[in-house]
C-alpha cells in the first residue's frame, strides 16, 4: 500500500497537520515521514494494518510516559484500522509484563483519557 493509501484509512490529515507543525523549520519533514513510516513500513504486506497499530500501541507504552502524544495519535489510529477500545486496554495491559507497571499504567491513562475525550466506552 502507498503512504497515501494507509493515510486514508487511519488519518487523512495527518501530512497536513505535520507540515504546518514542522516543514517550516525542517523543510520536507512531513513527506519525508509519511513516506518512510507510512508506505515503506505501514504499507507492507505480510501483516494487516490493525495488526501494525496494535504493535505499535505495544512499542510506544513500553517506551514509557514521554510517549503520551505519540500514543494518543496511534490509539485513534488503531481504532480507525478497526481495533475495539478493549483490545487496545488489553495490549496495553499486557506491557506491564515487559515494561514494566508504571510504563503500563502511563499507556493506561493516555488510553482512557482519549477514550473519555471521545466518549468511547474502553470496554466495548
Amino acid at each position: 500500500m502507498k503512504a497515501e493509501d494507509v493515510l486514508s484509512i487511519l488519518n487523512p490529515e495527518l501530512q497536513k497537520k505535520l507540515a504546518a507543525k514542522y516543514d517550516a523549520a525542517v523543510p520536507g519533514m512531513s513527506e519525508s515521514a509519511v513516506d518512510w513510516a507510512y508506505g515503506m513500513h505501514y504499507g507492507r504486506e505480510g501483516v494487516d494494518l490493525k495488526t501494525r497499530q496494535l504493535c505499535s500501541i505495544a512499542a510506544l507504552t513500553a517506551m514509557g510516559g514521554h510517549t503520551g502524544p505519540q500514543l494518543a495519535m496511534n490509539i485513534e489510529h488503531t481504532l480507525n484500522a478497526g481495533a475495539r477500545p478493549s483490545e487496545i486496554l488489553e495490549i496495553i495491559w499486557q506491557m506491564a509484563v515487559y515494561a514494566g507497571v508504571p510504563a503500563a499504567l502511563n499507556g493506561l491513562n493516555t488510553a482512557i483519557a482519549y477514550f473519555e475525550e471521545k466518549g468511547l466506552d474502553p470496554r466495548s
